[in-house]
């Protein structure tokens, strides 16, 4: 088992236990099975972004302190200098690198994301995620193929997409030396209805 899967399932599973959730009621609030969920708590199954995106949630934490094991502290202004982000590989082959890990009780998370090129995902359709709140991609470099419900989009270098990220949405790099972008993702309770 990674050990920083294994970190962050006991983290995971310590807030839960703290917060007096059953598993049952985790797996719900998240919207897996049981036993997804256990897969994931039990650090036998690398953890998804969405997951601990939700999971931040319902236990009343940042993401950055099931990542890191630390709550965010700064409250004026956070600096992070080319490359210096908070690093996380959430995703098979993709990289993310968290843009304002130690800003405390942030209504917006940024990546820099590194999507790799895989051969095999140009002809199959792109898995769909979700997550309450809405999403702003603006690619950097390289193509990004980019599907929200039926709707599939190929986007280039300067290009950019806002959506309800509440709906199915998935992406691939579109280009053999893969795509970089910034992925700005709002959270729900700072989308105004």
């Amino acid at each position: 088992m990674d050990k920083k899967i294994a970190e962050m399932a006991e983290r995971i599973r310590s807030l839960r236990e703290m917060e007096e959730l059953s598993k049952e009621e985790m797996a719900e609030a998240v919207d897996i099975s049981i036993e997804e969920y256990e897969e994931y708590e039990g650090g036998k199954k690398d953890i998804p972004f969405t997951f601990l995106y939700k999971c931040a949630k319902q236990l009343n934490v940042d993401i950055i302190e099931l990542l890191t094991g630390e709550a965010p502290h700064l409250t004026e202004y956070t600096l992070v200098r080319k490359g210096q982000g908070l690093p996380m590989q959430r995703r098979e082959g993709f990289v993310y690198e968290h843009l304002a890990a130690h800003f405390k009780n942030k209504s917006i998370e940024p990546f820099i994301v590194k999507a790799p090129y895989f051969p095999e995902e140009q002809d199959r359709p792109i898995a769909l995620q979700k997550h309450k709140g809405q999403e702003f991609d603006y690619i950097i470099e390289g193509k990004l193929k980019f599907r929200h419900g039926k709707h599939v989009e190929i986007l280039e270098a300067g290009d950019s997409v806002f959506y309800d990220s509440g709906k199915g949405h998935g992406m691939v790099a579109a280009d053999e030396k893969g795509c970089t972008f910034l992925a700005v993702i709002m959270k729900e309770e700072s989308v105004r209805k």
